[in-house]
């Protein structure tokens, strides 16, 4: 009788003659069993993680899901129900980095239309965060940066001095047409360089 014999085996110590398990329990991970995992349960797990972190833009989330070695058609449906349900927007984001950018680092409007290009942000999209930029805050921007840096510099010739602070303002992205007027008044008007 096979019946009992299987039940034995169950009940008793579960061993067969060369001292190894007759039967093994079911295991409770499905990875572990060899089963597949839903591949956009694993993309929305990746997701979720990246945007707990940070915010993220769309081609960010879509370069990180690419690393990961998601197909592009399940990444793509997982992104547009995440964009559907508002934990992806590019808008937002966009809006979100020119502020932080502009009061942190001090980036001009073309430094800040790199970093959205950079970050993967559509061009007219970039454009709309960037209007909220205008002429009168990049100026007062850097004044404030040249201000900042000129209190370093003490003891250097102004041209040394001028040419220093076109480079920084430069570097964040300030045109010309902004850099020299702020850095010709501050150089100008510092106090080692006024006349007793």
């Amino acid at each position: 009788m096979a019946a009992p014999r299987s039940a034995a085996g169950e009940s008793g110590a579960g061993r067969s003659g060369g001292g190894r398990r007759s039967w093994a329990p079911p295991p409770e991970d499905p990875v572990a069993a060899g089963d597949e995992p839903d591949p956009e349960s694993v993309a929305r797990a990746i997701v979720l993680r990246q945007l707990s972190m940070a915010p993220r833009s769309r081609a960010q989330l879509e370069r990180k899901l690419s690393q990961r070695g998601c197909e592009p058609a399940v990444a793509a449906r997982v992104l547009d129900r995440m964009t559907e349900v508002g934990l992806v927007d590019d808008e937002a984001y966009a809006e979100m980095l020119v502020r932080s950018k502009q009061q942190g680092k001090g980036l001009a409007r073309k430094g800040l239309a790199h970093e959205l290009r950079r970050q993967g942000i559509d061009a007219e999209i970039a454009g709309q965060a960037l209007d909220q930029v205008d002429g009168d805050d990049e100026r007062a921007k850097a004044e404030e940066l040249v201000a900042k840096k000129l209190r370093t510099m003490s003891g250097l010739t102004p041209d040394v001095q001028a040419r220093r602070l076109a480079g920084m303002l430069a570097r964040k992205g300030y045109s010309g047409e902004i850099a020299w007027p702020v850095i010709r008044d501050a150089v100008n008007g510092a106090p080692e360089h006024q006349r007793d």
